[in-house]
C-alpha cells in the first residue's frame, strides 16, 4: 500500500512542479519550453511502454477539446498564444498529464 502511495507521488512531481511555474513564469513560450525540458527529464527516467504516444493523444485530444470549450464559451483564458485560444504550454501539461493518469491507473 505505502509503495503505491509513494509511486503515485514520484509520478504527480512533474506536474506540481509544472503548475506551480504557472504564475511565476509570465512568457509562455518560456513556460513551454521549461515544459518541454521538464517532460524530457521526467521520460528520460522513468519511460514506460506507449507513453509518448499517450502523451501525443492527451496533447491533442485536449488541444481539441479545449477548442471547444473555449468557442463556446464554456472556459476563457487569459494567456492565448496557441491559435488565440488557449496558452501554448496547456497541451504540454494535459498531454504528461495523461502520462501520469496512466501511470497511477496501472499501479492502482
Amino acid at each position: 500500500m505505502m509503495s503505491r502511495l509513494v509511486t503515485t507521488l514520484i509520478n504527480t512531481i512533474p506536474i506540481l512542479i509544472m503548475i506551480g511555474l504557472i504564475p511565476l513564469v509570465p512568457n509562455d513560450y518560456v513556460l513551454a519550453l521549461l515544459y518541454i525540458f521538464i517532460i524530457a527529464v521526467a521520460l528520460f527516467i522513468k519511460r514506460d511502454r506507449k507513453d509518448i504516444i499517450v502523451l501525443v493523444a492527451g496533447a491533442l485530444l485536449l488541444t481539441i477539446s479545449e477548442s471547444i470549450f473555449v468557442s463556446t464559451g464554456v472556459e476563457t483564458f487569459v494567456r492565448h498564444s496557441l491559435f488565440s485560444l488557449m496558452p501554448l504550454w496547456l497541451p504540454l501539461l494535459w498531454g504528461y498529464a495523461f502520462v501520469v493518469i496512466k501511470r497511477i491507473v496501472l499501479v492502482i
